[in-house]
């Protein structure tokens, strides 16, 4: 198993916002092999922003490497680049093997 996180900061007041681009987005996601499921978390808030991550299961590293690659996931990042106003940074990925 594999699990793929990107942590993303949301400015203040923009929560809302994110989460409803992530719930009408099309990810594409059962169509491809090797996916299992996905999550959009919401946790803590400071001063500055409140953080967010994205949580996918695999059944392999190689099977989410091969989404990277894939169409389905060109198609599914196709607009990911609006809406800039909202985050504070990039997205820090981190990807997990299972190891128990």
């Amino acid at each position: 198993m594999y699990i793929a996180m990107n942590r993303f900061k949301i400015r203040l007041g923009s929560e809302q916002e994110f989460i409803d681009i992530w719930k009408n987005r099309d990810t594409y996601l059962d169509t491809v092999p090797g996916f299992q499921s996905f999550n959009l978390l919401q946790g803590t808030s400071n001063d500055e922003y409140t953080l967010f991550a994205s949580h996918s299961v695999w059944d392999s590293r190689q099977a989410f490497e091969d989404w990277t690659q894939s169409e389905a996931f060109r198609k599914a990042h196709a607009n990911a680049r609006g809406n800039k106003d909202i985050y504070l940074g990039a997205p820090n990925f981190e990807g997990f093997e299972s190891c128990l």
